[in-house]
Parts: structure tokens; sequence; C-alpha cells
């Protein structure tokens, strides 16, 4: 026979983190959101691994539900900031790539690929293949040249050696991968999808950020605007830092504490064809010149022109640099 549980006499004491769940989750007139200063104690406490799998999983869905605001991605930022062990290592664009290509070949590839041939230092970071039926930038590294970082080191002689390293969030960011590695129990992305693009670890010149969902493109600029952070904020193709030449694109840019929006005209006169499957090899066809493809050139040179818009060059000058280093690949 099973002895009975003993009762319980004492009151057991809250844990740390319930405030937090707590704050987002007490019904609809009690619930708020995180001010800047509790976002970054309460991602301090994930990070350290202070928090209760069951915590941590209502805390993102609550989050997800109410959906992050700026001081929160910005408090979440600065938790993640202080405790990363980076070295100082120079950087002209941060450039975060963890949607994956689902329409259309992943043609910003080729943009930083051009890019870094004619002197601009990219660093891309990604938290590999999370969702079934999308091509990321992890399984066309190899294929690309595109060097794949496992340390800090790694990424300095990268960056000096070829202007352009990726180093997967797992080897930096651990606790952040295992969050974002959640999806796919929890069903939903979380905020950590959003997060992920904002935390420029390096201090990069600028920060390019793509976000598809109508709405969250400004709150990411607000948030990188707290930061003290140079970015453009667009609503890229399949949420990659890619510019859809068949469609009209807003930058959303900030720079010195002020914010800038500009308008891009479509590129194409007609919409192209979706590609009945995405053939990574078509990527090199075209970067050797064998193959033309009207939808990717377009795609490369404007996202090279918005590389180009967040350092500084104007809209005109910035897409006259990007087809003249998109010509001079085949010199």
């Amino acid at each position: 026979m099973t002895e009975p549980r003993p009762l319980v006499t004492e009151t057991p004491a809250e844990h740390p983190f319930a405030e937090f769940v707590r704050i987002l989750g007490k019904g609809k007139r009690g619930a708020r959101g995180l001010t800047r200063e509790e976002a970054r104690e309460a991602m301090g406490m994930l990070l350290d691994g202070k928090v209760e799998e069951t915590q941590l999983g209502a805390f993102l869905m609550l989050l997800r539900h109410k959906e992050e605001s700026p001081e929160e991605l910005a408090g979440f930022t600065e938790a993640l900031r202080a405790r990363l062990d980076a070295p100082a290592i120079a950087v002209d664009i941060d450039w975060p790539s963890y949607a994956g290509k689902k329409r259309h070949l992943p043609w910003y590839l080729l943009a930083t690929r051009c890019l870094a041939r004619n002197g601009v230092r990219i660093l891309m970071h990604g938290g590999g293949a999370h969702t079934a039926g999308r091509l990321y930038t992890e399984q066309v590294l190899g294929l690309l040249d595109i060097p794949l970082c496992r340390t800090w080191g790694e990424v300095r002689t990268a960056l000096d050696q070829h202007n352009l390293a990726f180093f997967p969030l797992q080897d930096w960011a651990p606790r952040l991968q295992r969050m974002i590695d959640l999806r796919n129990t929890l069903g939903l992305r979380s905020p950590i999808h959003s997060l992920a693009r904002v935390l420029n670890p390096l201090g990069a010149r600028c920060g390019l950020q793509s976000i598809f969902h109508p709405g969250y493109q400004a709150v990411h600029r607000e948030a990188s605007r707290l930061l003290g952070d140079r970015t453009i904020v667009i609503k890229g193709d399949g949420g990659e830092i890619e510019v859809n030449p068949d469609a009209t694109s807003h930058l959303y840019g900030t720079a010195e504490g002020a914010d800038w929006d500009e308008e891009w005209p479509q590129m194409s006169a007609q919409r192209h064809v979706k590609p009945a499957s995405l053939e990574p090899s078509h990527l090199l066809s075209v970067w050797s010149g064998e193959t033309a493809d009207s939808y990717g050139e377009m795609a490369v040179v404007a996202t090279m022109a918005l590389a180009l818009r967040g350092l500084g060059h104007s809209q005109a000058d910035a897409f006259a640099k990007a087809r003249e280093y998109w010509a001079a690949r085949l010199a």
C-alpha cells in the first residue's frame, strides 16, 4: 500500500520568474506589457537558465499572443548583449537570416557574395532549418562557398579574408536557439524569431532586418532606435532580407536617433511566374553568367542597393553601385 503524501503545512515560495508570467497573463484588465527594464531582467533569467520549462513555454506564448513591443525587444537585446562574450570585430552589415525561402531561391545570398567581393564586411547569422518546406541559408553555404564559422575567432578570420561570415545562433546564443527550436513543440513562432533580427551582436555599422508580417516593421525600427542602432527594416521576400522586384518596397530606416521612410517602386513591369521547384544550383548558373534570370538578377541588384543605402548612399547611387558590382562579377 502506498504511503499517503505528507500534508503541506507551509506556503511554498513563489518562483522569481512567476512575476513576469503574471504581468503578461493576468487577464484582459490586469495584463500589460513588460517595461524595458522588466524585459531585460526576464531575458537575463532565461539566458542564465533560471527558469522552469513550463514558465518558458508560458512566457513565450503569452508574448506571442500579445505581440512584442519595441521596449520589450530592446530590453531582451540588452540582456543578450550584456552576456555576449564577443570580441571587437569590425562589421559593415549585420544580416540575420532566420526565415528560409519558399516561393523563390535565396537570391540574397548572391547579393551578400557580390557585396563582399567589393569590400563590404557582412556578418550573417541564422537559427537553422526549423520549418519544413523552406530552403535555408545553412543548407546552401557550401554550394556558394560562404564561410561557416563556429567560433568568434573563425568569424574574424573569415571577415578578414572574405568579408563574409555565417555564424549559427546555436554557437553564440545557444539558449536563444533552444527557444527557437520549441517552434514545433509549441506550434507557433515565438518572439525569439523577432528578437534574433534585432540583436546585431557585433554592433555593425548598419543592421538589416526583414519582417514579413505587416505592422511589425515599425516595431522593429523603434526597438533599434531605442538601442541606438542604425537599421533598415523591410518586408522582404519570404521574411528574408531580399527586395522583391515584383512589389513596391517600403524602407523603415533609423539612424542617429531619427526615423526615415522611403518607397522603392516595383522594378518589374509584371509579376514573374513562381518557379516550379527551388534548385540551388541555379544560383551558381546565374552567378557565372551561364543562365539569365530576370527575377533573380533584379532581386540581387535591389538587395545590394538596400545594403548600400544602409551604409549611407543615396537611393540612386546605391542602385548605380549595385549594378556596377553585379556586372563586374564576370570580369
